[in-house]
């Protein structure tokens, strides 16, 4: 696991200054403190940080080809290089190192772009071939590994692992865009391929970038998850296949040359992963958890009965109000605004981890892939009744009523019936939307200043969503939802989440349950099959009843959250109320300072919980105060 940097002309070959670039590299220490290297030659400079897991000796960045003519700096892992290896050796290729990123280099001769179909693992490839001038850039399926870039006005192509590389490329363009404010605000992140700067983009999921010397940039998708339904067979032959898939995902997964562990919240998905590795491995496994003082949000306990059944070594560190300390620390990780509260203790348990080990396994993907959140269903329920009234006539009435109905936040369930009035009114993508939006266009709509809305031109964080609906139009409820989620929150929230808590702490993480070919194979199934009688994940629950309690399975859906409401009315109540009104936050342009003050008025009276719209202020105004310091 490492990060890299690169500087590329696309126009000639003019110098590359190595002071900019090493101040690029030196910008992401944290990703790779084992060693670093750059390689400059005229309109090419490359530079790499590594962090040793495979070939603690050889696999040393940047990596060239016998010739010279082939240079490559590389972040993430590739599970099945060993077979990649034998089969490229076949082909006449010799290797001077035991590494998987020899692979790809050879990979690159044999095959060319399409060498990256063949990789299993998760990566961020930056390769340059000198015999045909070109600069190629891959991103793996599911967006694990991060990769920005921009072209730059002079016709160079700037990119590093994180947004923070391209901030130390002296004269940069830093203007923040309006849409992903809108999309931040309304998502809790910024989605790709956008950045919060117009002039810098996030290489998306399962995309290559091709730059040949004096053309332009091209970008070409490689792999696309197929969710049709087309693999059939009873639920106790599925589960054990099931397990299986699982079982060689997480075995290839354990391959390294440093300390390995697990994280262990509590929940399904990480209690399978250690459930799995406990039994291929001779020795006991390492897992780690935290645990939340407030006993409502804490799973440490049902860690501890997973931990207690498979005899981990298992260390269970703390999260408390004191991690306000943290916001600063978030608002680097993350460079632009990020909205997940649960970054702070997935900082906190990467901490911890790093303390006994280099490299983690995670159950992340698991509610995506399997169908584990709760808004499946209600998307699936609420479409069902969509489909059954005329559009003329649903839209006109369902429209009306989600506007005059009031909105409870403070009743029971049964008469929270705003949000459900609105969603049928929409099409699915939007009511999709309307379900997962942090913050509803109603409220951003106070929120937003006159002429912030102006300057957004009508653009909604609507749009991001749709494509990802519109690919998949044909399929049903649960697989729309599913495959919106993997192409906008999974990869651009929880991935991001993980990958930016756990290089902060040099800390490698892998996902077994982020396995393509695991992930092609579930996706095959039938939607009913992952949600049935409204329990999620259901065949992945039933295929591990023999591996995990009923209370471990089945109780509800619990997350890595921390109590946002009590703290931002106790514990952190002065903190938040100085952020969100502070002068820089009124005078940003984006905001109505009346709304700003309303919103911790009311949420600190007890009035409404805005906690959600709060914390995401919160981060915002740490990020619009890092962008102060720089700019001094």
């Amino acid at each position: 696991m490492c990060g890299l940097v690169g500087i590329f002309d696309s126009r000639e070959k003019r110098p590359v200054d190595p002071a900019v670039l090493t101040a690029m590299n030196d910008s992401i220490i944290h990703r790779g403190p084992d060693g670093d290297g750059i390689h400059v030659v005229p309109g090419l400079g490359l530079g790499h940080r590594r962090l040793s897991i495979i070939d603690l000796e050889g696999g040393i960045q940047p990596m060239f080809d016998e010739t010279g003519e082939i240079a490559i700096v590389f972040n993430g892992e590739i599970y099945n290089f060993q077979d990649l290896r034998r089969e490229l050796q076949g082909l006449g290729y010799h290797f001077r190192t035991n590494s998987d990123t020899e692979v790809i280099v050879h990979g690159w001769k044999a095959w060319g772009a399409d060498c990256v179909k063949r990789l299993r693992g998760m990566f961020a490839i930056a390769l340059y071939d000198a015999r045909e001038e070109i600069l190629f850039l891959s991103r793996d399926r599911f967006g694990k590994k991060p990769l920005y870039y921009c072209e730059t006005p002079d016709g160079h192509l700037v990119f590093g692992s994180e947004l923070k590389t391209l901030m130390a490329y002296p004269g940069l363009a830093l203007e923040i865009d309006p849409q992903a404010v809108e999309d931040y605000i309304a998502l809790g992140y910024v989605p790709d391929p956008k950045s919060i700067y117009k002039s810098i983009r996030k290489l998306p999921q399962a995309h290559n970038l091709i730059q040949k010397r004096g053309g332009s940039v091209r970008l070409e998708r490689y792999w696309q998850l197929d969710m049709t339904p087309r693999v059939t067979g009873s639920v106790e032959a599925l589960g054990e296949e099931l397990i299986e898939r699982l079982q060689e995902a997480t075995r290839i997964r354990m391959i390294s040359d440093v300390p390995l562990g697990a994280f262990l919240s509590g929940g399904v998905d990480s209690s399978a992963v250690v459930a799995m590795m406990a039994g291929l491995s001779n020795q006991p496994v390492n897992s780690y958890s935290v645990a939340v003082k407030d006993k409502a949000y804490d799973e440490s306990a049902y860690a501890q009965e997973v931990a207690e059944r498979y005899q981990t070594h298992h260390a269970t560190g703390e999260f408390d109000p004191s991690a306000i300390d943290l916001v600063d620390k978030v608002c680097e990780m993350y460079d632009e605004p990020f909205g997940d509260s649960s970054a702070m203790p997935t900082f906190r348990v990467c901490k911890h981890a790093r303390s006994g080990v280099t490299v983690a396994l995670s159950g992340d993907g698991g509610d995506e892939l399997i169908a584990g959140y709760r808004r499946y269903g209600l998307h699936k329920n609420t479409e069902k009744v969509r489909q059954m009234i005329p559009s003329g006539l649903r839209r006109p009435l369902f429209g009306m009523l989600g506007c005059v109905y009031p909105k409870m936040d403070w009743a029971p369930q049964f008469l929270r019936a705003k949000t459900t009035f609105q969603e049928l009114g929409m099409d699915a993508s939007d009511a999709y939307f309307n379900a997962i939006s942090n913050t509803g266009d109603e409220q951003r709509s106070k929120l937003f200043s006159k002429g912030f809305k102006q300057d957004l031109q009508g653009y909604s964080a609507r749009d991001a969503l749709r494509p990802s609906f519109a690919e998949v139009s044909h399929l049903d409820a649960i697989s729309q939802a599913q495959y919106a989620d993997m192409h906008t929150y999974l990869s651009g929230k929880i991935l991001v989440k993980v990958d930016r808590a756990s290089m902060a702490n040099s800390l490698e993480v892998r996902s077994p349950l982020l396995d393509h070919e695991l992930a092609e194979w579930i996706s095959s199934l039938d939607p009913d099959i992952k949600l049935r009688n409204g329990i999620g994940k259901y065949l992945f629950k039933k295929a591990l009843e023999p591996y995990l309690s009923q209370d471990i399975l089945y109780r509800p859906k619990q997350g890595f959250s921390i109590p946002l409401g009590k703290w931002f009315r106790r514990d952190l109540k002065e903190q938040v109320a100085a952020a969100v009104t502070s002068e820089r936050m009124m005078q940003s342009g984006y905001f109505s300072p009346d709304r700003l003050r309303k919103l911790v008025s009311q949420h600190q009276s007890g009035l409404r919980d805005h906690s959600d719209t709060l914390w995401l202020l919160f981060m915002f105004d740490g990020f619009l105060k890092r962008s102060e310091r720089r700019a001094v």
